[in-house]
């Protein structure tokens, strides 16, 4: 993944190490807060709180996609016109 603008890549990037701490810590706190009571609840809810941060990282993940995408399609769109002027010269 490589932005022309370094603070889009640098924000990105700590939007996505927030959204993996979120989602760790959440899963830790809520398995260490219930696995006493019971091993299933604490799994289930450990699942539960790493939701907030697993959505955080689909959606940045799905922004790059789409910015990749995008600047892809630019280059391509720049490589066709190559070819049609040539083409027509």
């Amino acid at each position: 993944m490589r932005f022309k603008s370094k603070t889009l890549h640098f924000i990105i990037n700590f939007l996505l190490g927030v959204s993996w701490a979120t989602m760790l810590t959440g899963m830790l706190t809520a398995f260490l807060a219930f696995y006493e009571n019971s091993l299933f609840f604490a799994i289930i809810s450990a699942l539960m709180s790493a939701i907030p941060g697993l959505l955080g990282i689909l959606l940045l993940e799905y922004f790059i996609i789409n910015k990749e995408k995008l600047e892809e399609i630019k280059k391509q769109t720049e490589l066709l016109k190559r070819l049609v002027e040539k083409r027509g010269d």
